[in-house]
């Protein structure tokens, strides 16, 4: 097993925006109004989720599109909340101006009501260096530009560290899965984008009322946070205040006790000013982990 290798970091990005009023983004309308046109179904998936087109006005783009009625029952979440979770999520991605979840929206389609959300094509292999998030090394301690995750049995009774990538969108995800209490960030749930963006998918298990937390994001796990997320943190305190237009949106999202829970996550970061720690009474990252 080959030392993973310094992993490439682009430029930071632009300082976010303090989270406001929830603009609708450019990609939003197309999405929820536009002509949608299902091409097939990723089968690798748990749930029903299909392949699409979504056409307007001359423009088209490829989209994901998960119904409703395609939904696997959870026991510890109600049924057919799914597709409004991850809206949801996106809405909170979208009000800190980290933009780290594609466009997201809730609409009618040709199997009901679902989520339908922005295809995120793989940037091109001429187009810029990839960088590599995750990687398993024989090492007991990460290399330089990694954190350490946890031991993972790789077969014939040995074991590999994980690490992931010490990177600066990684990090904020980290932040941003704290404060919607994401029970599944998986490996496979980490799409880089062009121009060395980054992009989160998957997020119906999220926004429990009860600490759920499993990622593999554990890095910086009792580390300080940032001054850039503790800015950010604040300005969500204030977007989610009664009366605000982020909370008004939230409620036609998840449950006033789920409102009240993220409050008191996004207040806990605040008081504490580290990045969580697994609690010890949930499972910390979720299987399998890719």
């Amino acid at each position: 097993m080959e030392p993973a290798a310094e992993p490439a970091v682009p430029a930071p990005a632009d300082p976010p925006r303090t989270p406001q009023e929830p603009a609708a983004g450019p990609g939003d309308a197309l999405l929820a109004d536009g002509e949608l046109t299902v091409r097939g179904r990723i089968r690798e998936a748990s749930n029903a989720v299909l392949y699409c087109t979504v056409e307007r006005d001359g423009r088209t783009v490829s989209a994901v599109y998960k119904p409703v009625a395609g939904e696997r029952p959870l026991w510890d979440f109600p049924d057919g909340t799914l597709a409004q979770r991850e809206v949801a999520a996106y809405e909170i991605s979208r009000a800190t101006g980290w933009d780290l979840i594609p466009a997201t929206v809730l609409r009618d389609g040709p199997y009901g009501t679902g989520m339908v959300q922005e295809w995120i094509e793989p940037p091109e292999e001429d187009g810029g260096e990839v960088p590599e998030l995750l990687a398993l090394v024989e090492d007991e301690e990460p290399g330089p530009g990694w954190k350490a995750v946890g031991y993972a049995d790789i077969g014939g009774g040995r074991t590999a560290l994980l690490v992931h990538a010490d990177h600066p969108w990684l990090r904020r995800l980290a932040v941003l899965d704290a404060v919607i209490n994401n029970g599944d960030r998986k490996g496979g749930h980490l799409l880089p984008g062009a121009g060395g963006r980054l992009f989160a998918i998957d997020h119906g298990v999220t926004f429990n009322a009860e600490d759920k937390l499993r990622t593999l994001l554990w890095g910086w796990a009792g580390e300080p946070l940032t001054e850039e997320a503790l800015e950010v943190l604040r300005g969500l305190r204030e977007a989610l205040a009664d009366g605000a237009p982020l909370a008004a949106r939230l409620a036609e999202l998840i449950t006033d006790d789920e409102i009240a829970a993220l409050r008191e996550r996004v207040a806990q970061l605040l008081r504490t000013g580290k990045h969580p720690e697994p609690g010890g009474e949930w499972p910390a990252i979720p299987w399998p982990p890719v």
